[in-house]
């Protein structure tokens, strides 16, 4: 097991050269300039900006910056953000908190719920509550999660009042101890939601559809025909068996989760990593960007190598060397 995750690791640093090569070239080839922000409404002289742009670097050709900035990745320093005059791997261990909060719960709790409906649409295929189940999984692949967010503000916040518009915490009465985690809870409710949906949905849809294949196997005529009873059947032979897929496929989705954390932070004006990459692309921030989505893509290559390792403590007969 251990080689395995050695080469895994090894195998994730030339697809970590790549994204970073990628963003690089994209953020610095797209249209707009990081000086008409820094330098916003002022009347600068051509000395002045010749002058802002040595001191960001900016008067070099695109091929010296690009290796001025893979020489300082190698050691550790992601640049400094041109918008908040800060290092980019400061703004970024400030804002992860907030962003794993958002994402964490919303992973664990919506996709467990996603595999618990999923198993009784699959156990009850044809029945009203399946049809009804496989309508919600419909809608919740479906529905783009910023509008969602929108519809969750409108309805839940301005309508009903029950929960707030945005932020993570009350900052007009803050509070400390277990007040300050009922006010996060009640600012997360909403934005976990819109993010969560797409996981239900599709956690839901793969374990219905694995569960009623394993269903129709040999093996499971058999547990029949012993006489173990159907909650025993579902939970010990057919969910293990079931779940293989449903873990592949919420493994790969875990980048499109990043993506709608962007869009979910940026409606709910969450401060975590998304609402900041939407702020350094609004700055044209080169240095901010490159370094959130490389961080991004750190995340994804190790989600993937913990679905690998999850796959052999569900399934014993796969085994890695």
């Amino acid at each position: 097991m251990l080689g395995f995750v050695l080469r895994r690791v090894m195998f994730g640093v030339p697809t970590l050269f790549i994204v970073v090569s990628a963003v690089f070239m994209m953020v610095h080839l797209a249209p707009g300039n990081p000086l008409n922000f820094i330098t916003g409404d002022a009347d600068l002289s051509d000395a002045q900006l010749a002058e802002l742009k040595r001191a960001y670097g900016l008067d070099q050709s695109l091929g010296v910056q690009y290796y001025l900035y893979v020489s300082k990745i190698l050691t550790g320093d992601f640049g400094m953000s041109y918008r908040y005059q800060e290092s980019v791997a400061s703004l970024i261990i400030d804002r992860l908190p907030a962003t794993l909060i958002l994402m964490v719960p919303a992973m664990i709790l919506f996709i467990s719920i996603g595999i618990l409906l999923g198993v009784l649409a699959a156990r009850y295929p044809n029945s009203r509550a399946g049809l009804v189940l496989s309508g919600i999984g419909l809608f919740g692949w479906s529905v783009p999660v910023f509008w969602l967010g929108q519809l969750l503000v409108i309805v839940f916040a301005l309508k009903l009042g029950l929960f707030p518009t945005q932020g993570m915490l009350n900052l007009r009465n803050p509070t400390e101890g277990w007040g300050k985690v009922l006010d996060i809870a009640l600012h997360l409710a909403l934005p976990a939601l819109a993010l969560g949906m797409r996981f239900v949905a599709l956690s839901m849809r793969m374990t219905r559809s694995s569960m009623m294949q394993v269903l129709r196997l040999d093996y499971m005529t058999t547990a029949r025909a012993k006489g173990l009873s159907e909650r025993a059947m579902l939970s010990t032979h057919a969910l293990p068996n079931a779940l293989l897929p449903v873990i592949t496929i919420v493994g790969m989705d875990f980048g499109t989760m990043l993506t709608g954390s962007v869009l979910v932070e940026v409606v709910f004006a969450w401060p975590g990593m998304g609402r900041l990459l939407y702020d350094g692309v609004m700055a044209r921030d080169y240095p901010l960007i490159t370094g959130i989505i490389l961080c991004a893509t750190v995340a994804v290559i190790l989600v993937n190598l913990v679905t690998d390792i999850l796959y052999a403590l569900i399934d014993p007969r796969i085994r890695y060397s």
